[in-house]
């Protein structure tokens, strides 16, 4: 720890468990902790958590969290001399961290060059190209029509995937896997980039049939140093978003670690790079390994590199932002044990990962040797649909990984949040699972219904069922009396808010007259529509796309459940839907 802290204030510009992880290092180097809010999250666990907390009004993340002027405003009014981004917002944003220099504050992250180079992948792709470092075939121009995408399946060879060229988590991307897909996938990726990163540019890869998602951390400084720690596996995805990361992978040998571990290093240094970042790539099949893309910024999945290497990845970027040298080289690092991390998210595995916002009733987290738990909620918070429905982070670190992957399947059946669904069970049901186990990539599994359903068998969160009447809930539990287990129910009334959820529901089976309910499609979830695909009088069929609807930052498609003529069309796009809100009628007459 250093004699005197390099700074008396940092502003961390976020929220929730990345908010409090940061916090947590700069309590540890003597420095004051700053934090904003929204509206929203006046009452959130990071507010209280910093040493003092400025509101900066408005709901949406735009009127808030990605409002750089007004947390450049709070970080003046409280003296703070630097600010750390976490991650997601305005993290990977060149303009914000120019203005915070600008402001005289210390950016807690890359220099704004970086950001802008790895931010366009299309740019990234031919600086990474020229400088040697592998890259997966496709372009590095923007593609510019779907007759265009056409031409490049059949030379490429079907699928192709068609990435937004400022995207990320899987925003903007697509995978097409003929020509009759082209012209929806073109549009679709388009309109997620101009969404998410208000830039409609896309470009083509070859889509890798069930590769491993191989990524490499690094740490650079001011002074030429640049290191790598290691590698995390973050292969098992739904919706092209990480659910579960681990390290060491279970695919890497020594040799492949270097291999991949150099070309991490070459990708930092052919942009200048400084802070902790990572770069991802894909690792084939037949050993192959591809520079993906780079995040210039601390990743969520940090917490696992720092369990193996007994690294603090946060001090290390606050102490580079201030100037200093690495406190270790690349020899200097060593990598002990086994760690896998959760992703614990608000979200309803049985019906296809569909957001799940609500008030979580109650809350406990594990504990024990080798757990560790990154989270920013507590019994009462709210899950909003504003913002990303992670719940927590679970960790555990073992002596190899079947140590670990038992250890968090112990540490999983101890975690209890009632009040919301969430992917307790479903990471139960996957690391039972034999293909984890044997460290195999799961391709197919993760969103089978026959996960699904064991999840659903093994959801250690409190099972809430409506009664008849809608006015209680049952309480589910497993009890030991005199060394025998029973499951017992209490009945307690129903919370306020669950009289909206069943009125919904209602809603929603009434919808309709002369028996037009079983006609009626339905909102799965509170949301935005971005897109409606049909019109009153179409004839479509059972499984056609009939809206797209974002919550909690997912694209969520809705489909018709059977053939039949559009009759009833009430949204467009742009427009609020709730859950169980009537979308359409498709009649089969």
């Amino acid at each position: 720890m250093c004699a005197v802290p390099p700074f008396s204030k940092v502003l961390v510009a976020n929220r929730g468990e990345i908010a409090i992880r940061v916090f947590r290092t700069l309590r540890e180097l003597g420095i004051g902790c700053v934090a904003v809010y929204s509206d929203p999250d006046a009452a959130a666990a990071h507010v209280s958590f910093a040493d003092e907390a400025y509101g900066i009004g408005g709901a949406a993340a735009s009127e808030s969290y990605l409002n750089g002027e007004l947390l450049l405003d709070v970080a003046r009014r409280a003296g703070a001399e630097a600010v750390h981004p976490g991650y997601g917002f305005l993290a990977e944003n060149a303009t914000f961290a120019r203005a915070c220099a600008a402001a005289g504050l210390v950016w807690i992250g890359p220099p704004p060059e970086a950001i802008e180079a790895m931010g366009s992948k299309i740019a990234a792709r031919e600086r990474m190209r020229a400088a040697g470092v592998p890259i997966v075939p496709g372009t590095t121009e923007p593609l510019e029509s779907p007759e265009q995408l056409i031409r490049l399946g059949h030379v490429l060879g079907w699928p192709i995937a068609i990435k937004a060229s400022a995207g990320g988590g899987g925003k903007g991307l697509k995978v097409v896997r003929g020509a009759d897909e082209a012209e929806r996938a073109f549009e679709s990726a388009r309109r997620e980039g101009e969404a998410y990163f208000s830039d409609a540019t896309v470009y083509v890869e070859r889509y890798l049939e069930d590769p491993r998602h191989v990524e490499v951390q690094i740490l650079a400084d001011a002074h030429a140093n640049v290191i790598h720690l290691g590698e995390r596996d973050c292969t098992i995805q739904r919706r092209h978003q990480k659910l579960v990361e681990e390290t060491p992978s279970p695919a890497v040998d020594e040799a492949l670690r270097e291999r991949i571990g150099a070309i991490a290093v070459d990708a930092a240094r052919a942009v200048g790079y400084r802070s902790a970042g990572t770069v991802e790539g894909l690792l084939s099949r037949d050993g192959e390994y591809f520079f993906l893309e780079m995040n210039t910024r601390i990743q969520v999945e940090h917490t696992v590199t720092e369990l193996v290497t007994g690294l603090d990845l946060v001090r290390e970027q606050v102490l580079i932002a201030a100037g200093e040298p690495l406190s270790l080289g690349q020899e200097d690092v060593r990598l002990a044990g086994h760690a896998i991390e959760c992703r614990i998210n608000a979200e309803d595995p049985s019906a296809g990962f569909l957001p799940s916002p609500g008030r979580i009733t109650s809350y406990r987290e594990p504990a024990g040797p080798g757990v560790r738990v990154d989270s920013g909620v507590t019994a009462g918070a709210e899950i909003s649909p504003l913002y990303d429905p992670m719940i927590a982070k679970l960790c555990v670190h073992g002596r190899d990984r079947e140590h670990a992957r038992r250890r968090m399947l112990r540490a999983l059946d101890e975690f209890e949040i009632g009040g919301v669904k969430t992917l307790l069970g479903f990471h139960r049901a996957l690391l039972s699972h034999p293909c984890f186990a044997d460290g195999e990539t799961c391709h197919g599994l993760v969103e089978s219904e026959l996960l699904a359903q064991r999840a659903e068998q093994l959801s250690h969160e409190t099972t809430i069922t409506a009664a008849s009447d809608g006015r209680v809930r049952d309480r589910v539990r497993a009890v030991e009396v005199g060394g025998r287990r029973f499951t017992v129910k209490l009945l307690e009334p129903q919370p306020p808010w669950a009289e909206l959820a069943r009125r919904r529901r209602e809603r929603a089976r009434g919808a309709g007259a002369g028996g037009a309910a079983a006609d009626s499609v339905v909102s799965p979830m509170q949301g935005t529509v971005l897109a409606v695909e049909v019109a009153d009088g179409d004839e479509v069929r059972a499984g056609q796309v009939l809206c797209i609807v974002e919550a909690m930052k997912m694209e969520n498609e809705v489909h018709a459940h059977r053939d039949g003529v559009v009759s009833q069309l009430s949204v467009a796009a742009g427009q609020p839907v709730a859950t169980g809100q009537v979308i359409c009628v498709v009649s089969s007459e």
